[in-house]
C-alpha cells in the first residue's frame, strides 16, 4: 500500500481537537496540487489499543501506526507532520485505560504491583507506552529548531509582557554538589562493534540487569548513578533552607521523558517532604497501596478514609515551607502529579515571570527551584543570575537563539530508559562487553538509580555537519554547548573538533560548558544579535522552550524540523505540549484557545520539502501561500484568544483558509489561481455568516465523546460547526 505524500499524525488533547477543524482544510488545498495528505494514529489511546489486540474484538483492533511510521522515517520518502502527543505518566496511562474500558474495550488493568508472570508481561507492555514513547521512534534525524521569520518579527513588533526581575530576588536554583548523575558519570568511545550486558554483582550472587545490548563501532557509551542517600540528604537540606528563606519550595523534573529515573526521584521528594508521616504511618500507607512515585495527589486519594494519616499530613505540611502550586485554587501542589511540573516548561515560565511562582495563598512569590541532578541545572542557575543583574529580556529588541540538537537514534539520556535501574541490593554494577572487558562499573547501594546512555557515531557526525551548514547559511555566532570536564561531553568533543578542522571552519565555532554558553547566548541576544546553540538531546529539549518562551512568549510557534538521516523530513509543530487545560476549557465552555501557528509553520516547511524532493512546483506555490497566510494571521491578530467571547481556534482556521486561498488566487500558478479565486471570494463574502456559525454554542459545554479518544461524529460537530465554511471548503 502506497503511503500518502504527507502524513499528518493523529494525536491527543488540544492539537487533536484542532486537527478536526484544520486537517480537512489542508487536505482540500493539497488535493488541488495533486498531493495526498493522510493520517497515522499515534495518540495515547491508539497506542494502547495497538498494543493489546488479543484483548479486543476484531472490529476494535487497529494497526500499530507508530511502528509503521518508525519504518517510514528510515526512508527518503518520509514526509511527516508530527503534532504534540501525550508523554504519558502512570496516572495518565491509567486514566486512558479506564476510559477505554468504559467504552467497551476489554483492556487489562495497569498492574501497579505485578506479582504473576502474566501481570509482569502486561506491565511491561504498558511501560512501553509510558513517557515519550513516540519521539525516539520517529526522530531518525537531528533537530533544527528556530523561530519562523514571521513569528519573530511579530514578537518584536508586539512584545509580550515580562515579569520584573529585581536584584534582591530570593529565587535560586538548588542542585546536588555530589552523588548525582553528573558527578558519577564515566564515558568511553567503542573502537569496534560489540554486544554488552549489564550485571549487578552482590554478596549473594550476580543478577543480569540487561543483556542483548548492541553497539556499532564509534558509539559513545556512558554510565552513571545517583546516590539515594545523597539525594535524600540534599532534599532534606533544601527543604530546611527554603523554610528559613521564607520562599516557595519547588521541584523541577521531566518525569514524562525520563520515565524511569525521574518518577523515582520525584518519589524521593514526596517521601522526604512528608518524612515524619512516612516514619510513623509508612506501613499503613504501604498497605493502602501508596507509592510516593505516583505523587501526593494519588497518596491523598488512597488515605482519604484514614483521618489519623490525614491529620499527620496536615501537621507536616504546616511545618514545611509553602509549596509552588500548579493550581492554588484547587490545592494542587508541585508534588501532586509527577507530570504536572515539567522542567522545560516550568523553569522558563518562572524566569519569564521575574522569578516568581504561585504559592498556596494564590499570590506570586520567589522560589527555590530544586533540580537534583547538576548536569543541566547550571543553565537555569546562570539565566536567573543574569536577569537579577541585567533585568528582564526585552522581546522588542532581543535577537534569537536557534538550536541544533543531537537527537537521532535515541541519543544520550533520552534513550536510557531500557538501561536505567533502581538498585535492590548493595553491590557493583558492571557493563561487560562481549569479549569480557568491563567497560564501566560503579559500587552502588540499595535505592540508587543507575543508568547507561549512548550516542552513535553516524548521528554525531550528521549533527556536526548540520551545524556547519546552518552556520554557513546564517553567519550567526555558533556555540557547541559541551563541557570538557564532563565525561560524556569530553568524548563528544573528540568527534567535533576534527570534523570542524577538516572542513576548515574551526574558527567559526566556539565550545563552551552549558553555564558559560548560557551567559554568552543571553549577552548576544540582549544586544539584538543571533546565535545558534548546538547541543545534546536534553539541552535541545530544554533550550527550545527556554529561549522561545523568553523571546516569543511561547515555544509552540517554533519551526521544528528533523532532517532525517535517510533523506526524509519530519516536521514537528512547535515545541509546545498537548495542553490538557485547553481541552478542559473546550469541554466546559466550547472555547478552544489552542494556537495552530506551529501547525501552519510545519505545513509550509512540509510542502517546501515536497517541492524540493519531488520537483513539485505546485507544492512550492502552496508553501509560499502558507507563509503569506501565516503572516496574515499574525499581522491581523487572527490568533485565538484565551477567553470565551474572543475568537478561538476555529475562527483562526477560517482566516487561515481565507488568507491561503487569497494568496493562491494571486499566485504564479494559473491552475491554482483559477481554482482558489472563487473560494477566496466565497470565504470573504460569507465572513459574517461563517463567524456567527463558528461562535454558536460558545460558553456552553461541548461534548466530543471522550477525552483520550473522541467520537468522530461528535468531534466534527463541535470543531466544524459552520455549514457555510464546510460547504465552501468541501
Amino acid at each position: 500500500m502506497t503511503n500518502p505524500d504527507i502524513i499528518y499524525t493523529k494525536v491527543d488533547e488540544a492539537p487533536e481537537l484542532a486537527s478536526a477543524s484544520l486537517l480537512p482544510i489542508i487536505q482540500r488545498f493539497a488535493k488541488a496540487a495533486g498531493i495526498s495528505v493522510g493520517t497515522k494514529d499515534i495518540s495515547l489511546a491508539g497506542r494502547i489499543l495497538a498494543t493489546f489486540p488479543e484483548h479486543l474484538a476484531e472490529d476494535q483492533r487497529i494497526p500499530d501506526d507508530l511502528a509503521a511510521l518508525g519504518e517510514l522515517v528510515k526512508t527518503p520518502e518520509a514526509n511527516v507532520i508530527k503534532l504534540p502527543n501525550i508523554s504519558a505518566s502512570v496516572p495518565q496511562l491509567v486514566a486512558a485505560v479506564t476510559e477505554l474500558q468504559a467504552r467497551g474495550y476489554a483492556l487489562p488493568d495497569y498492574p501497579e504491583n505485578p506479582s504473576t508472570d502474566e501481570e509482569k508481561a502486561i506491565r511491561a507492555k504498558y511501560d512501553g507506552i509510558k513517557g515519550s514513547a513516540v519521539n525516539p521512534v520517529l526522530r531518525e534525524g537531528n533537530s533544527d529548531r528556530r523561530a519562523a521569520a514571521a513569528v519573530k518579527s511579530y514578537a518584536q513588533n508586539n512584545p509580550h509582557r515580562m515579569g520584573e526581575w529585581k536584584c534582591d530576588s530570593k529565587t535560586r536554583v538548588a542542585s546536588m554538589s555530589g552523588g548525582d548523575f553528573r558527578s558519577n558519570e564515566v564515558s568511553a568511545t567503542l573502537d569496534s562493534a560489540t554486544g554488552a550486558k549489564i550485571v549487578l554483582e552482590t554478596a549473594t550472587g550476580t543478577t543480569v540487569l540487561k543483556d542483548g545490548l548492541s553497539y556499532p563501532a564509534g558509539t559513545v557509551v556512558d554510565a552513571t548513578y545517583m546516590s539515594a542517600a545523597a539525594l535524600d540528604a540534599f532534599l532534606a537540606d533544601e527543604i530546611e533552607k527554603t523554610k528559613a528563606e521564607g520562599v516557595l519550595f519547588s521541584l523541577h523534573m521531566k518525569a514524562t521523558m525520563m520515565k524511569v529515573s525521574d518518577p523515582i526521584i520525584f518519589g524521593h521528594a514526596v517521601k522526604t517532604f512528608l518524612a515524619p508521616v512516612f516514619k510513623t504511618h509508612g506501613d499503613a500507607m504501604k498497605a493502602l497501596g501508596v507509592n510516593p512515585n505516583s505523587g501526593l495527589g494519588d497518596l491523598l486519594d488512597r488515605v482519604k478514609d484514614s483521618p489519623e494519616i490525614l491529620e499527620a499530613i496536615d501537621k507536616c505540611m504546616a511545618d514545611r515551607p509553602p509549596m509552588y502550586m500548579v493550581d492554588s485554587d484547587k490545592g494542587i501542589t508541585n508534588l501532586h502529579v509527577p507530570s504536572d511540573v515539567i522542567i522545560d516548561a516550568s523553569m522558563p515560565a518562572l524566569i519569564r515571570a521575574g522569578g516568581k511562582g504561585w504559592g498556596p495563598d494564590g499570590k506570586e512569590a520567589d522560589a527555590v527551584c530544586v533540580i537534583p541532578d547538576n548536569s543541566y541545572a547550571p543553565v537555569y542557575d546562570e539565566a536567573i543570575e543574569f536577569f537579577k543583574v541585567n533585568g528582564a529580556l526585552d522581546p522588542a529588541t532581543a535577537g534569537t537563539v536557534q538550536n541544533l540538537g543531537l537527537m537521532a537514534q535515541k541519543a544520550e539520556e533520552y534513550g536510557s530508559h531500557p538501561t536505567t535501574f533502581e538498585i535492590a541490593e548493595a553491590g557493583t554494577v558492571k557493563m561487560i562487553l562481549d569479549d569480557g572487558t568491563v567497560l564501566h562499573q560503579h559500587d552502588v547501594q540499595p535505592g540508587d538509580i543507575w543508568r547507561s546512555a549512548s550516542a552513535r557515531k553516524a548521528p554525531i557526525e550528521d549533527w556536526v555537519q548540520l551545524a556547519i551548514s546552518r552556520q554557513k547559511n546564517t553567519g550567526y555566532r555558533s556555540i557547541f554547548w559541551l563541557d570538557e570536564t564532563r565525561a560524556h561531553d569530553a568524548q563528544i568533543i573528540q568527534y567535533v573538533k576534527p570534523i570542524l578542522e577538516a572542513a576548515g571552519v574551526a574558527d567559526k565555532f566556539e565550545i563552551m560548558a552549558p553555564r558559560e554558553a548560557t551567559r554568552a547566548s543571553l549577552e548576544t541576544i540582549t544586544k539584538g544579535e543571533n546565535t545558534i546553540a548546538i547541543t545534546g538531546n536534553v539541552l535541545r529539549d530544554y533550550l527550545t522552550d527556554l529561549f522561545p518562551i523568553l523571546e516569543l512568549a511561547t515555544s509552540a510557534k517554533m519551526l521544528s524540523i528533523v532532517k532525517l538521516m535517510q533523506g526524509g523530513g519530519l516536521f514537528e509543530t512547535g515545541a509546545g505540549g498537548s495542553a490538557p487545560k485547553h481541552v478542559q476549557q473546550l469541554h466546559a465552555e466550547n472555547h478552544l484557545r489552542w494556537d495552530s501557528l506551529g501547525e501552519f509553520c510545519a505545513l509550509g516547511e512540509s510542502f517546501k520539502f515536497l517541492a524540493d524532493a519531488k520537483g513539485n512546483e505546485k507544492a512550492r506555490t502552496l508553501s509560499d501561500a502558507v507563509e503569506k497566510a501565516t503572516q496574515g494571521i499574525l499581522d491581523d491578530n487572527r490568533s485565538p484568544g484565551r477567553k470565551v467571547g474572543q475568537p478561538d481556534n476555529r475562527d483562526s482556521h477560517y482566516w487561515f483558509a481565507r488568507y491561503w486561498a487569497e494568496a493562491l488566487a494571486e499566485g504564479p500558478d494559473t491552475d491554482l489561481a483559477a481554482e482558489f479565486a472563487p473560494m477566496a471570494k466565497a470565504l470573504a463574502e460569507n465572513e459574517a455568516t461563517i463567524i456567527a456559525e463558528l461562535d454558536t454554542g460558545a460558553g456552553s459545554p461541548a461534548n466530543t465523546g471522550g477525552y483520550y479518544m473522541n467520537e468522530d461524529a461528535k468531534l466534527a460537530a463541535v470543531m466544524r460547526p459552520s455549514a457555510t465554511l464546510n460547504g465552501i471548503i468541501g
